[in-house]
């Protein structure tokens, strides 16, 4: 369900904002839910009916994210249409933002991102070189799967120490590159090109597939890495694409790395994103105090 009103605030969002196609997805359909579960609908209602489709957001069995997120389309609609003079108050105003509990990203040891280099590598052929090299990249650069499986293959033609990648909202960072995960993508670019057909258009995509993006999907990659998981002896559930860039921003704070130098390198706006690995790290370096330092007492 969709108004006018809707689509032109949607539109805001993809020219002045450039918001991604996922978000617009995302906003289109908390948007929809409001305008149905608003008594009145976004135009017509008042401060008592768009709190009480809030409050029924968890009735009806919402997480505390899913809230959050429509607490913010709505109100970021309610701004747009007292700009646009459709509307005189701004009935959101008083939507208080849901209490969410802290979820710690799931991670690997150094030691399991080897087990599941070793098992990639295990496979013959052009697939287990591949494979060795999207979790090289994933792992060594803390690339979203997106940013990943659109690297286009210029990009690594010239093996580069940093890739320029355009991530969220369109901004452009520097993703570096260590020496094994460079090896692992010039083996593959030696074994996708003999792979390609003599006279054949090369692919502008590094993981070029058949599928209607024209590049390999997060869907498959996920599938991959799972089969990767069986083989390396690790639970699959404890492995996916985003997992492998937790371990990257994880491992990195563990080592030592500073906490504002770890948000440049994933990308993130806001450093209280970032912030959620220290709890990991901090467990780390809690236990290598008790296990290693000379002034330990066992309780």
């Amino acid at each position: 369900m969709s108004t006018p009103q809707v689509e032109a605030f949607l539109e805001m969002m993809a020219v002045e904002r450039d918001a991604s196609p996922h978000t617009l997805s995302a906003y289109g359909r908390d948007l929809a839910d409001a305008e149905a579960g608003i008594a009145g609908g976004l135009m017509g209602g008042d401060e008592a009916g768009v709190e009480a489709w809030y409050a029924d957001l968890g009735r009806r069995g919402l997480s505390p994210a899913t809230q959050a997120r429509r607490r913010s389309a709505v109100r970021q609609f309610y701004r747009f249409a007292l700009g646009e003079g459709w509307r005189a108050d701004d009935p959101s105003r008083r939507l208080d933002a849901p209490k969410q509990g802290r979820s710690l990203p799931r991670t690997l040891a150094g030691e399991e991102i080897e087990r599941l280099l070793t098992a990639a590598a295990a496979h013959d052929g052009a697939a287990g070189v591949r494979m060795v090299a999207l979790v090289e990249l994933a792992y060594a650069s803390g690339l979203r799967v997106s940013e990943l499986l659109g690297l286009k293959v210029e990009a690594v033609r010239r093996d580069p120490a940093f890739l320029i990648v355009r991530g969220k909202g369109g901004k452009e960072r520097l993703a570096p590159l260590n020496a094994s995960a460079r090896e692992a993508v010039k083996t593959w670019l030696i074994a996708r090109d003999a792979a390609r057909p003599d006279k054949a258009p090369d692919s502008p995509w590094l993981f070029p597939s058949a599928s209607a993006r024209g590049h390999l999907t997060p869907r498959r990659f996920a599938q991959l890495l799972d089969q990767a998981a069986v083989d390396a002896g690790i639970d699959p559930a404890r492995v996916s694409p985003h997992v492998l860039r937790h371990a990257f921003a994880t491992h990195l704070l563990e080592g030592g790395a500073d906490l504002r130098v770890v948000q440049t390198l994933l990308g993130h706006a806001d450093i209280a994103t970032t912030q959620i690995y220290t709890h990991v790290a901090t467990d780390h370096l809690a236990q290598v105090v008790r296990d290693k330092h000379p002034l330990a007492r066992d309780e």
